[in-house]
């Protein structure tokens, strides 16, 4: 991608090509680079005067520092003195209607020779982002399964009315191996979307220790960050299968990242292949579906040797327990009250 810094070893790998006397050109071929990229990084090195040798000594962070030093806007002074009051503005933005063209217009008045609004706010929230902690997750191999349902709906054709029926589309990922389920249901209701998740983990041929949860209805009556309510009908499902479930926190796409993801991908590999396609049942659009997930789960991986299919056979599938013989039955829970008069 255009902008996107390699990693330090390639770097190191140009220049010490470049020190053999090997041509800009053959140095890209040989290590699969844009030849702009290898004469960005050659012509760098020529116009700071650095020593090769010396640069292949340094240690990967200490290189990339050298040869990246970063925006220059983040080494004047006006930024240093903006950055001085990234507290402050972060404590007013919480007050009751300061928004961020007043804290600009407060700004301008103390610093007049300071950043115009634009500036203004993309400096603050470059600075907010990087004050908020993250993490990659380390997943498992057969230990979650993250569900979800698309954004978008499909849409299929009523045979009877004529009329364009809009399903609802059940997504699964094995974020170990990003191994992707996904069927169209007609309504997101805790009936539909437990025989989603059924069809899935038939599909996938056992359960997994845990599912993860959208904080839909169907799954999570009350969403709490330390207990949330789980709906019984899912508990019941739960137990029958024997995984334990774990809706994500809400407002936190974060902790179903895999899934999100592969949403993103299966709009691209899914919907989009099917766009000038006119379904009239869901039968024929979970067909189709089967199809080019089967297709997207058996494509090669970027800078991957496998596919999302390979991996789950390999090394997830072994780890699930195996599936009850008996089918599970839906028991519909209600609370009586007694009216006043006793009845």
């Amino acid at each position: 991608m255009a902008g996107t810094i390699i990693n330090m070893s390639k770097v190191k790998q140009v220049l010490r090509m470049h020190a053999q006397g090997i041509s800009n050109r053959r140095i890209a071929g040989e290590l699969g680079l844009y030849k702009g990229t290898v004469n960005n990084y050659v012509n760098k090195v020529k116009d700071h005067g650095y020593d090769i040798e010396e640069l292949l000594a340094l240690d990967d962070p200490v290189l990339e520092g050298k040869l990246f030093a970063g925006n220059p806007a983040y080494k004047e002074e006006r930024f240093e003195a903006f950055k001085s009051q990234i507290p402050y503005f972060e404590k007013e933005l919480r007050r009751p209607h300061v928004t961020r063209y007043l804290l600009w217009q407060e700004y301008r008045e103390e610093y007049p020779g300071g950043y115009g609004y634009s500036q203004f706010c993309f400096h603050l929230r470059q600075l907010l982002k990087a004050r908020q902690p993250g993490s990659i997750l380390d997943h498992h191999p057969g230990e979650k399964l993250l569900v979800d349902f698309a954004g978008e709906t499909f849409p299929y054709i009523d045979r009877e009315t004529g009329e364009v029926v809009e399903a609802q589309v059940f997504v699964a990922c094995m974020p170990y191996s990003n191994y992707v389920f996904m069927m169209a249901v007609p309504s997101q209701r805790s009936d539909d979307f437990l025989h989603a998740l059924g069809c899935c983990l038939k599909h996938l041929g056992g359960s997994p220790k845990i599912v993860v949860t959208d904080n839909l209805k169907a799954s999570v009556i009350k969403a709490d960050r330390y207990e949330p309510e789980i709906n019984r009908i899912m508990e019941d499902f739960a137990n029958h299968h024997g995984f334990a479930v774990i809706p994500a926190r809400a407002g936190k796409p974060r902790d179903k990242a895999a899934v999100e993801n592969e949403e993103k991908i299966v709009y691209r590999r899914v919907y989009a292949k099917l766009r000038d396609l006119t379904f009239f049942s869901l039968e024929e659009v979970n067909a189709a579906f089967a199809e080019k997930t089967r297709e997207h789960n058996q494509t090669r991986m970027q800078r991957k040797e496998y596919c999302r299919q390979e991996k789950f056979l390999a090394e997830e599938k072994p780890l699930l327990k195996e599936l009850p013989r008996e089918a599970f039955e839906v028991k519909y829970y209600t609370r009586l009250t007694v009216s006043e008069n006793n009845h």
